[in-house]
């Protein structure tokens, strides 16, 4: 059933963004969920046409609404509901660059710290300097 207007919380939910409809009002409370670049509450009246952003993990996802839903449903029932308009996340960094330490070699060296930190891209001169 389709109706003119949906709560953005619900609307949130019901096209599987978020788990659960307390998370999305959390996520709107916690100001998370964005509608045409503004903050809104978790009561605010989506319109068809809308660009709603959603913060997940460090990233955005953009999405605008082609058809409002107050129900969750399907998975490819839900994708028909909104465009995506989400940049592509950077791809990850590979774990297998990072040096592994043997379990219960103990405590790094001085110089293995050193290693480390030149690796990860931190000054270690920067503590000594403000002595």
């Amino acid at each position: 059933m389709e109706t003119k207007t949906v709560r953005v919380d619900t609307w949130v939910w019901a096209v599987r963004l978020v788990k659960s409809r307390s998370r999305a009002t959390a996520a709107c409370r916690a100001g998370r969920i964005k509608v045409n670049g503004n903050t809104v509450k978790a009561a605010y009246a989506l319109k068809v046409g809308d660009q709603v952003s959603y913060r997940v993990d460090g990233f955005d996802r953009v999405v605008e609404v082609t058809r409002l839903i107050y129900t969750r449903v399907g998975a490819p029932v839900a994708q028909t509901c909104y465009l995506d308009h989400s940049p592509p996340r950077p791809p990850r960094l590979a774990m297998a660059a990072l040096p592994v330490r043997e379990r219960g070699s103990g405590r790094p060296t001085k110089r293995e710290r050193r290693q480390l930190d030149e690796l990860r891209g931190r000054d270690t001169n920067a503590q000594r300097r403000r002595g």
